[in-house]
């Protein structure tokens, strides 16, 4: 008889810059205050990138974080996703130049465009791969420059986005019971006008015409996508529980995207459990994009908040529009 693998997370780890942004700086460089973004938010600084470094630089940092807690070689590594909205290139794709940066010889890798669902979306990806039994060892990163697609003239979006980095090791454990345990994803391309960047594909390449009209940046309708995403992420969160007969109280911890207070609190409310059990750090980040949910998942780990066992759910909800969730035993 075959054995059947499902996929666990064996080692996690994060990258987030050193140098910080603070609401108090943003004041400086917009029509917004502390208050305002705090109370609509509830971010107070976020991370950014040095110039001259991309996407890249944070993944392979978190890489190697990665391969050091497993003690393994980056030789034993199979296979690199990155989700990502802000590759350092077009092509070729940051997957490559992590298994170039880290040394990984044997791996092959993508990237993933899902954006704030891009992490999630890569995880269960990679997962396929380890529970088919082609691969044992699969490295799932979200990384995201994100400063470098915002346009700090424009109050309504520069306040919400941060860049950093996590990543997550994939692989197989025999008992049925641990890992990946189910998932949920939905599209609703209707949504794709509501939070985009228009310019720098082959519909808009760039042109100074493009660059004068900014279309190089986040564009955003605030509403419709608060409207959007507040039941989504609460509906694909709570849907996951019921239809595998558990409840809040099943749960030791809920990791979801940040990408605003009012939308996390939704959705834990929407799932029946207590703020301790959620992992909250959009303050202190900002929204991240792809790197927001393996960050959370390290953070949660360094204070000790998972064991052997637990159960979890990782949801989020984003551009495309995209949501999805993610139920999960920790196997570690």
């Amino acid at each position: 008889m075959s054995v059947r693998w499902n996929a666990a997370v064996t080692a996690v780890a994060k990258c987030l810059p050193e140098r910080r942004l603070t609401n108090s700086d943003l004041e400086k460089m917009v029509d917004t205050s502390d208050e305002w973004i705090r109370t609509r938010t509830g971010i107070r600084e976020r991370r950014i990138l040095d110039e001259g470094l991309g996407s890249s630089s944070m993944a392979i940092q978190a890489a190697r974080q990665v391969l050091e807690q497993r003690g393994i070689s980056p030789d034993e590594i199979d296979l690199i996703i990155v989700a990502t909205v802000t590759p350092d290139m077009l092509f070729p794709a940051t997957a490559c130049l992590v298994q170039d940066g880290i040394g990984a010889k044997r791996a092959w890798g993508f990237d993933l465009s899902a954006a704030c669902c891009g992490f999630l979306y890569a995880f269960v990806v990679g997962a396929k791969f380890v529970e088919t039994g082609a691969h044992r060892k699969v490295l799932v990163i979200g990384a995201d420059k994100m400063s470098s697609i915002v346009d700090y003239t424009d109050r309504a979006t520069c306040v919400l986005f941060g860049d950093g980095a996590g990543a997550a090791l994939l692989e197989p454990v025999e008992d049925p019971e641990m890992g990946l345990l189910d998932f949920l994803f939905q599209v609703d391309g209707s949504g794709g006008p509501s939070l985009y960047m228009p310019g720098g594909g082959s519909l808009n390449p760039p042109t100074h015409e493009t660059v004068d009209k900014k279309m190089h940046v986040v564009h955003q309708d605030g509403r419709a996508v608060f409207k959007f995403a507040v039941p989504s992420m609460a509906d694909v969160s709570a849907e996951i529980l019921r239809r595998n007969d558990l409840t809040g109280d099943d749960l030791a911890l809920f990791v979801p995207h940040q990408a605003n207070y009012r939308i996390i609190e939704a959705a834990a409310n929407r799932m029946g459990i207590c703020e301790k059990k959620v992992v909250i750090n959009i303050d202190r980040y900002g929204n991240t994009t792809c790197g927001t949910i393996p960050i959370g998942l390290t953070e949660a780990v360094e204070e000790g908040r998972l064991k052997k066992g637990d159960l979890l759910v990782m949801a989020s909800a984003g551009a495309g529009f995209t949501w999805g969730s993610a139920l999960l035993r920790w196997a570690f």
